[in-house]
């Protein structure tokens, strides 16, 4: 039994990488303060920005995880995401990244507004969304 009991913490190498490089842009913003330096300030930013960035990279390569709770065999931070190339549902990341997570719902459309179509065109019920 670890100290957490039985939960999923979602450690992952994304959230480790993304974690480790924050903490270190942050304390080089937090040096850039005290010794009043705008390189060393603009060097905590880039760190931070490339923080995000690498996290963001890591879960779209399946380093991350999906919301929610994993199956237990899944709970060891090196554990790969295998589904990640299709997008997780309701992921901003996954969304930026243009992945769209396929629900069965109707597609959506771009077509001008005098042209779009209901739900009611898809033979989707109300209940079902």
């Amino acid at each position: 039994m670890s100290a957490h009991e039985d939960v999923d913490l979602g450690h992952t190498v994304a959230g480790w990488v993304g974690t480790c490089l924050s903490v270190v842009g942050w304390t080089v913003l937090g040096a850039a303060v005290v010794t009043v330096s705008l390189p060393l300030a603009l060097l905590g930013a880039g760190v931070t920005v490339l923080a995000a960035l690498a996290t963001w990279a890591l879960h779209l390569a399946g380093w991350g995880k999906p919301g929610g709770p994993r199956p237990q065999s899944q709970w060891d931070w090196r554990v790969r995401d295998r589904t990640a190339r299709r997008g997780h549902p309701g992921c901003l990341g996954c969304r930026m990244a243009g992945r769209r997570w396929e629900t069965g719902r109707a597609p959506v459309t771009t077509a001008p507004a005098a042209h779009l179509r209901t739900a009611d065109d898809f033979g989707v019920r109300p209940h079902d969304m």
